[in-house]
């Protein structure tokens, strides 16, 4: 079974955000060509608390029930069949889809048979990254759709977009482009 795990699409990571990706929102219609060639969809986002370590590092942003937290309105949400919560203690970052709180990601997909992961959205260098990487340690294979992620820092530092791109693959997981994906066989 094949699932595609959107990371983040959020009004906050969208230009005009309060934590925006440059480029965030191009990836949009690109991830709603791709959701009727999987079985399952399947989204995290994150849902941090008013008063958060993570606020520490960051600009304030996808506050629990925020405008700023739902998600990006270009987004076709009705064919996620899950979301996953992240980031909801006010002592870590939750940058792992895996570290969603509200259901467990890995049990939740292992019921259902999954294991190809096909990845895409927000933010290459960040929250993309983490949740690849959890993913390959927890058994899965996994795919990058590189034209539908975008990166905090596209062209560097030494760990942004290239570099998070390399490390994923250098990790086990595949990178391919949209165009490769073709609906699964009958």
């Amino acid at each position: 079974m094949r699932a595609l795990l959107i990371v983040d699409m959020q009004r906050d990571f969208c230009p005009g955000g309060a934590l925006a990706v440059a480029g965030g929102d191009a990836i949009l219609p690109v991830i709603n060509r791709m959701m009727p060639h999987f079985e399952l969809v399947v989204a995290s986002r994150d849902w941090h608390p008013e008063d958060t370590v993570h606020f520490e590092r960051w600009p304030v942003h996808c506050v629990a029930g925020t405008p700023g937290a739902e998600y990006a309105p270009e987004l076709d949400s009705a064919p996620i069949a899950q979301e996953f919560l992240k980031g909801t203690d006010g002592a870590d970052d939750g940058y792992s889809a895996f570290e969603a709180t509200n259901e467990d990601l890995e049990a939740w997909l292992r019921t259902r048979q999954v294991d190809d992961l096909f990845v895409c959205g927000l933010a290459t260098d960040y929250c993309v990254r983490a949740t690849v990487l959890d993913a390959l340690a927890r058994g899965f294979r996994v795919h990058v759709v590189i034209n539908a992620v975008a990166a905090v820092h596209p062209d560097g530092p030494p760990d942004g977009g290239p570099h998070a791109l390399q490390e994923m693959k250098d990790a086990g997981a595949h990178l391919l482009h949209s165009a490769m994906i073709r609906a699964p066989e009958p």
